[in-house]
């Protein structure tokens, strides 16, 4: 089966990516949330990346209409769903919430329609449970910036079919991505290894041996990194981080202990550069 529409569920930064790149190469898009203020905004956004495309000269007028055109905002997640060969998941990082919502599309999508997630560290096994197609549940987890970012994970769950896992692949590979296979484990691979980076980086911070920006520095110098792994946080959002690193806790032990400060931080409200402050201060 070739993927010719699917249904990105969550208008958000990774939902409005995932549905820009696979307008771009030619696939038709329902994009879904929960209100219609965050389709309109997702939209918006949406025609951002257009217009900075036509700007930097990668795409022309006629391919900028296309993209916009190709996406279709629907409030309804069981219209949005109902008649797709693929749902792209972007919600937030919450298993019941998924959960919840697998449960629902799984009543209306068609039998063949495979139900992707882009969880950055969820288990897909456990999603696929609520479902009655197991074998057709896979991760596809992007990275933002989506259109940027040339990874995606493709995260086998235990039931997940050969030919689901396949079709995963030709479906990162069409929106012009890198796939990596990686079997259903808390984190998968990068943030497996990124949590463990960020958690130790924030804990020096915290116990008060080195300046966030001399952290960052000596990653940057003497790792070769493109940017330290506070200023990392920041990015990604410290609440996303939080929920990452209690993933991989809850795995792996107390190994990967959610660092006190950055608790503190998200109760705070400093969520990194999208709230204007986090390890660093933005404006």
């Amino acid at each position: 089966m070739e993927i010719k529409r699917i249904a990105v569920i969550g208008a958000g930064a990774m939902g409005t990516g995932i549905a820009y790149q696979a307008a771009r190469f030619g696939i038709e898009v329902n994009l879904n949330d929960i209100k219609q203020e965050f389709i309109n905004k997702g939209m918006n956004t949406i025609k951002s990346m257009v217009k900075t495309g036509v700007d930097k000269g990668k795409i022309d007028l006629k391919g900028a209409k296309t993209i916009v055109d190709s996406i279709h905002p629907v409030l309804d997640v069981t219209e949005a769903v109902k008649d797709v060969d693929m749902v792209v998941e972007a919600i937030f990082e919450n298993m019941e919430a998924k959960k919840e919502l697998f449960k629902k599309m799984d009543a209306v999508a068609r039998p063949d329609t495979i139900f992707a997630s882009n969880t950055s560290s969820l288990s897909i096994t456990e999603m696929a449970t609520v479902t009655k197609r197991p074998d057709k549940v896979v991760g596809t987890h992007f990275f933002n910036p989506v259109p940027a970012m040339k990874l995606v994970e493709v995260v086998i769950g235990e039931k997940s079919s050969d030919e689901t896992i396949e079709m995963a692949v030709a479906f990162s590979k069409k929106l012009q991505k890198t796939p990596v296979k990686v079997k259903d484990s808390p984190g998968f691979i990068v943030n497996r290894i990124l949590g463990a980076l960020m958690g130790e980086a924030m804990k020096i911070f915290q116990e008060g041996l080195a300046s966030g920006e001399d952290i960052d520095t000596a990653m940057q110098l003497g790792a070769n990194h493109p940017v330290g792994p506070l200023t990392l946080a920041d990015f990604v959002g410290l609440d996303i981080a939080k929920a990452t690193a209690e993933t991989l806790h809850k795995g792996y032990g107390d190994c990967y202990s959610v660092p006190k400060l950055l608790v503190e931080k998200v109760e705070k409200g400093e969520l990194g550069m999208k709230s204007g402050k986090g390890f660093f201060e933005y404006k």
